[in-house]
């Protein structure tokens, strides 16, 4: 189950360089607008300290991390959904994303101009909020036109109870509102799935700021006072502080270099977390000789739906699960003491996995 996160933002608020940050691509991180022509991708891994604790036990041939993949979407302008800009084509490239990364200026600097002339990320992200809408709407609007026959012919109760839902988001949006913040009922969303709507994916305010604003500063506040209304993430991040972290290769010099501005650790790293708890998700294990692999699911996954991420089969002909408690494996360092402590459990179709166990799946198809 790979995470698909979009970064989004106006031109010149620090994407590019965000994201060359995260997977160390070569996405143009230019000063004028428009330098992401084509939506860079890459995939990146998840910083686990788990993975790295089960790996000294198990000394295997192969690590597999958990990764998402991060798609860099060119500079949206105001006019977007009409088509300015580059607009449409990259309205388009946050269909295909699980989640969007909004990247918002919280910084001035004279030396990178910005396309609105001044600071005000809450006026930035009022713009894209308005782009993606429109481009909401105008999907709404024509399915509306495409149920409402049938759901006034009667007879037909899902083209009416979708009419319905669909006459709910369009007032939403018309009042200027995502769909994330309607609080629509898991049925209902399921009934406009297939729309693919905007809005409706889960959001994490990036503010982007510089080395003075990494403890916050007004624009922040701001950003956080909107964020808090729409229920959404924020989180606080210089990208042009990543980029030399970057740089440097030696573990030892990071950990200095972030010491020297008071930090535990990467702002990327909170990034990959915050984008992993945005949509619920959380971290199981494998673990032999062979490989140690990190499988992402949904939080509340029940064991065969965890069992069929690594494979369908697995998740048809699920049998059992056996279980092993992560710190368990920690403090007993083999299986086979684990299972002379009685700490392996033997689980069955109803069991939830939980972030951090350790698992081997019995099947039979």
């Amino acid at each position: 189950m790979a995470l698909k996160c979009g970064i989004v933002g106006l031109p010149n608020v620090g994407k590019s360089t965000l994201f060359n940050c995260l997977t160390n691509a070569k996405a143009q991180a230019a000063n004028f607008p428009f330098c992401t022509i084509e939506p860079n991708i890459g995939v990146i891994t998840v910083p686990d300290p788990r993975l790295e604790e089960l790996t000294k036990i198990a000394k295997p041939q192969n690590i597999v991390p958990a990764t998402i993949e991060i798609v860099d979407i060119a500079g949206l302008v105001k006019g977007a959904s009409k088509g300015e800009g580059l607009g449409n084509q990259f309205l388009g490239n946050i269909r295909s994303t699980h989640a969007i990364l909004h990247v918002l200026r919280c910084f001035e600097n004279d030396n990178i101009i910005h396309v609105e002339g001044g600071i005000d990320p809450i006026r930035d992200k009022d713009i894209i909020d308005t782009e993606l809408q429109f481009k909401d709407l105008e999907s709404v609007d024509a399915r509306i036109n495409k149920v409402a026959k049938a759901a006034k012919a009667g007879g037909d109760k899902d083209a009416a109870r979708t009419h319905e839902v669909l006459l709910k988001v369009k007032a939403h949006l018309e009042q200027g509102k995502s769909v994330r913040s309607l609080g629509l009922e898991n049925e209902e969303l399921e009934l406009i799935d297939d729309l693919n709507l905007l809005t409706v994916k889960p959001i994490l305010y990036v503010c982007n700021v510089d080395e003075s604003g990494l403890n916050g500063n007004q624009w922040v506040e701001a950003v956080k006072a909107i964020a808090k209304e729409e229920n959404a993430e924020v989180i606080i991040i210089s990208a042009a502080l990543e980029a030399e972290i970057a740089e440097l290769e030696d573990p030892e010099e990071r950990a200095m270099f972030l010491k020297d501005y008071g930090l535990s650790e990467s702002g990327l790293a909170k990034l990959i977390r915050a984008a992993y708890k945005l949509l619920d998700y959380i971290t199981y294990f494998t673990v032999g000789e062979k490989e140690v692999r990190a499988w992402t699911i949904t939080k509340g996954f029940k064991a065969p739906q965890a069992a069929g991420v690594i494979h369908s089969d697995f998740e048809k002909g699920f049998i059992r699960a056996e279980v092993i408690k992560y710190n368990d494996y920690i403090h007993y360092k083999s299986e086979t003491s684990i299972k002379e402590a009685g700490k392996l459990a033997v689980e069955g179709k109803e069991y939830v996995v939980q972030d951090g166990d350790c698992m081997h799946f019995r099947f039979n198809v």
